[in-house]
This record gives structure tokens, C-alpha cells and sequence, in this order.
């Protein structure tokens, strides 16, 4: 018997199929084979057409399929997905547009005038975050700009949700992905339609509500047909890609920390206190959790980690492999001989209060710097933004005494996960996991079929632990100081 986890992300949608007796996956695939397309019209815009990712989550299963596992033996359906976009859809639930994704920036003069307009006080205290350049903001802006579009809006879901549907014919939304959206009032406890009232969207356009671990609609025959996924099966998870990534690491309480070092980077940690960051530099939502008390996560999000790193590669070192770079960077000092990256350059900031401020090299020397220096200011700027962001989030209460992560993306370098565990003085704990696999795990237990979420991971593997070097601290210390001045210069 099996557990499907479908991770539907920017780049690619990944299926994996965890079998429940063992806790183990037993098969998966990834689609597209290279990276989707996103289509920018405009600078600084990020679309996707909802209908791929469908067809790429189908191509998997087919996959499977053809490897000889029976998706017959599916008792359990889970979705991750990538958080904040918008899928605005007709009463034929069609989208009418493409989908809005996370990283598309257009919105953010929408939401910065809400906060104004509706006070800071009140947002901050209500939704725990600004409305920024979320899902609402996202609808409030094709409101005004596409009014025709606007016109034919019948619901409005995350991507998650469309996926959900597709798989359901049930159009659902979740109390934590609401809060993704910023479309949560934490203080009532409930919708914040005071939210959409003020961009004069009406609360018909909202999704039905559906609990994000428990069963929340069953597959149809169209499905059983298409794929062989039994009809009736319970959809009986769904999560955005952070609150999931932390939950396939089994951080669920308060105080744990959860971190992915991907294209972006992101550090998201667990608390039972509903306090909000006076600017925004980092969010709170709902964490999706078995636990009947309320809880929240807050996370912290940069763009420019993996793909400074990858940059990097391709126009410093395209001869070597990431292991050959890293062995060639840690050739360098710690604290590269005073060479700082900023690697803010994959658009807007969140936590430098939404500017960007583009990726900068400070302090080379051209006559004691190499590409080693380069590349190990690069792995080490990536670890400063961790930081800066982390200092943050202890300003909200939470301490990083344990950072989990998958093995994977960043977390393989092991002078980044060092530099990272010495700078933030917290040991890394790696596992054998990712988003897919998180979905599966908690569709099973969503379903009862895993009867605890201790039974749930009880076969969740550790790798690796790292700790703190202590000949490290000093210079990573010096150079962060230097690193943070010059970053805060450049925003004020």
C-alpha cells in the first residue's frame, strides 16, 4: 500500500510514491527533465501556465507506471506546492489567465498602499504580516489592471489547490494556505475578509475551506481512467512547499527549525506565539500540523542563494563540477581574505524590506584574490543572508539551537553547511527527505492511516550532524560585521 506525494514546484513537479509499512520511497520522478519554462512578459513578472503542471505530475505517474509500480495500490494523496502564486479560474474552473507565481514582483506597489491604507497597526496585528506582494495582492492587481480578466474570476485557489482539484473536482483551499496569501486574521481566527473587502473583492471568489491534514475531497473516475489511481482515494493533505519542507523534516513544535537552500534559500521555524516582524522582513503563517493547538511559522526567504552559487559556476568555474568548486573554495580562508558577496540578486528582497539591491562583489583585491577567494566569498555571502535573516527571527522569540535539512541543493557543500552551522552557533542535522516525500508522509497520517506523527516518522532517516567550528567563528564574525554594513548601506 502506497502514499503519493506530488511536489509541484517552479522548476519542476516531482511524484514520489512512499510505502507505508516500511516509511520508505519505493519509487519517484521528476518533470520536466530540464527546468520549466517561466515566462516573464514584463521585468519583474513570473507566469506559468497551471495546465503544465498537471501534465508534468501526469508524466510521472506514467513513469511509475511503466516501472512496474501499481498505482492501483494508492490509499493516500498529499500535495506540496510553491507558495503565494495565484490560479484565478471561470465557472467551467478554467483558468482565465496564467498563474501567478511566487517570485513574480508586480504586485508590491499594490500591497505596500494596502498597508498604508489600512494602517500598519491593524495589519500587523490581524494578518501578522504586510499584504506585500501575496496571493490577495496578486488578485487585487489583475483586478485593476485586467479588469476584463477580473471579469470572469469565479474562484480563486493557490496552485496546490488547483492540483487538488483536478485530482478531486472539489475547487478547496486550506486555513493555512489562506494564510499564505496573507488572507488569514490571526486575531479572530477566521478569514480576513476585511483584507478583501478593501480591494473590493467579494468573498464568493474564496474557495470552500478544507482541513490541510485530515481527508479533504476523494479522486474521481476521470482520474481512475487517466492514471489508475483508484477512485475514492482521500486527498488528505496539502501544504505550501516551506510549511511542508518543515514538516518532512518532522518540525512541528515550537522552537524547531527548518531550512532549504535551493534557488532561493529559506529558514522557517515553529512558534506558538502569534507575533509579527514591524517590517516585514520576515512571515508568519499557519504551520500545517497534527496538533490541536495553534501553531506558526515563521519564515524567512531569500532569493539569492542557489542561484548566486550557480552563477557562480557557470561564469567563474565552468570546468568543474559543484564537489570540484567546493574542494576549490575551501582551498580560501575563512572569511576569504576580506572578500564579501552579496548575493542579493534574484530580484526583490522580503528581508531587506522588498529592495533590491542586486548581487555585489566588495573588497577584491586583484592582486591576493582567485577564483577560490570568489567562490568561497559566494558560499559564505549566502550563509551571511541566512544570518542577517535568522537575527531577525530571534527578535520574534526563536532560537536556532538545531537547524534541520534535507541533503540536498546547498546542504551538500560542506563548507557551506559548516560556514552556516558556525555563523548561526547551532548544530545542522541532515535527512533523507524532500517535499514529495513530506506530502506522502502526511497524506498517510492525514488519512489515519498512520495513526500518530510519531508513527509517521519513526522511519525518518538522519544522515549527517554538523557543528560549530570553533577556528572558524572569529573570522566568519569579522567578515559578517563587514558584510552587514555594507549590506545595510545599501538600503538606507
Amino acid at each position: 500500500m502506497y502514499s503519493l506525494g506530488i511536489d509541484v514546484g517552479s522548476s519542476s513537479v516531482k511524484v514520489a510514491l512512499l510505502d507505508i509499512a516500511s516509511g520508505k520511497c519505493v519509487c519517484s520522478a521528476t518533470n520536466p527533465k530540464s527546468e520549466a519554462p517561466i515566462k516573464a512578459v514584463n521585468k519583474g513578472w513570473a507566469e506559468q501556465d497551471p495546465q503544465s503542471w498537471w501534465e508534468y505530475m501526469c508524466a510521472g505517474l506514467r513513469e511509475m507506471a511503466v516501472a512496474g509500480f501499481d498505482l492501483g495500490e494508492v490509499a493516500s494523496i498529499g500535495i506540496s506546492y510553491q507558495m503565494h502564486g495565484l490560479v484565478a479560474v471561470d465557472k467551467d474552473v478554467r483558468p482565465v489567465r496564467d498563474a501567478i507565481i511566487w517570485c513574480d514582483s508586480r504586485a508590491v506597489g499594490t500591497g505596500e498602499q494596502a498597508l498604508r491604507e489600512i494602517g500598519r497597526d491593524r495589519c500587523l496585528e490581524h494578518l501578522l504580516n504586510s499584504p506585500g506582494n501575496f496571493t490577495a495582492s496578486k488578485l487585487a492587481w489583475v483586478k485593476n489592471n485586467e479588469p476584463d480578466v477580473y471579469a470572469r474570476v469565479w474562484k480563486f485557489m493557490l496552485p496546490g489547490d488547483y492540483i487538488a482539484y483536478r485530482l478531486t473536482g472539489a475547487v478547496t483551499t486550506t486555513a493555512t494556505g489562506l494564510s499564505e496569501g496573507i488572507l488569514w486574521d490571526f486575531k479572530e481566527n477566521c478569514r480576513a475578509d476585511f483584507l478583501t473587502d478593501y480591494f473590493g473583492i467579494g468573498s464568493s471568489k474564496f474557495a470552500d475551506l478544507v482541513p490541510a491534514l485530515g481527508v479533504q475531497a476523494h479522486s474521481t473516475v476521470e482520474v481512475f481512467r487517466e492514471l489508475g489511481i483508484p477512485a475514492g482515494t482521500p486527498v488528505s493533505y496539502r501544504a505550501g512547499d516551506q510549511p511542508n519542507n518543515a514538516f518532512s523534516l518532522d518540525v512541528l513544535n515550537p522552537g524547531e527549525i527548518a531550512a532549504t537552500a535551493g534557488t532561493s534559500g529559506v529558514v522557517y521555524g515553529v512558534t506558538d506565539v502569534p507575533k509579527a516582524d514591524p517590517q516585514s522582513r520576515v512571515n508568519t503563517f499557519l504551520h500545517v500540523t497534527p496538533s490541536s493547538e495553534p501553531r506558526m511559522g515563521v519564515l524567512l526567504c531569500i532569493n539569492g542563494t542557489g542561484i548566486m552559487n550557480a552563477w557562480a559556476r557557470r561564469n567563474v568555474c565552468p570546468d568543474l563540477s559543484y564537489p570540484q568548486m567546493n574542494e576549490v573554495a575551501t582551498s580560501a580562508p575563512a572569511g576569504s581574505d576580506g572578500l564579501l558577496v552579496l548575493p542579493f540578486g534574484n530580484g526583490v528582497e522580503r528581508v531587506l524590506s522588498n529592495r533590491s539591491t542586486h548581487a555585489r562583489m566588495v573588497g577584491i583585491d586583484l592582486v591576493r584574490h582567485d577564483r577560490s577567494h570568489i567562490l568561497r566569498a559566494v558560499q559564505e555571502g549566502i550563509a551571511f543572508s541566512f544570518r542577517y535573516g535568522i537575527d531577525v527571527m530571534k527578535d520574534l522569540g526563536l532560537k536556532p539551537d538545531v537547524i534541520r535539512a534535507g541533503k540536498a541543493n546547498m546542504f551538500l557543500s560542506p563548507l557551506f553547511r559548516s560556514t552556516l552551522a558556525t555563523l548561526c552557533d547551532a548544530s545542522i542535522e541532515l535527512f533523507d527527505t524532500d517535499g514529495s516525500l513530506g506530502a506522502a508522509r502526511g497524506a498517510a497520517l492525514g488519512a489515519g492511516i498512520y495513526k500518530s506523527a510519531a508513527e509517521a516518522f519513526s522511519s525518518l532517516e538522519r544522515l549527517d550532524v554538523i557543528t560549530p567550528l570553533q577556528s572558524w567563528k572569529q573570522p566568519l564574525e569579522d567578515a559578517y560585521a563587514r558584510w552587514k554594513y555594507e549590506v545595510e548601506k545599501s538600503i538606507n
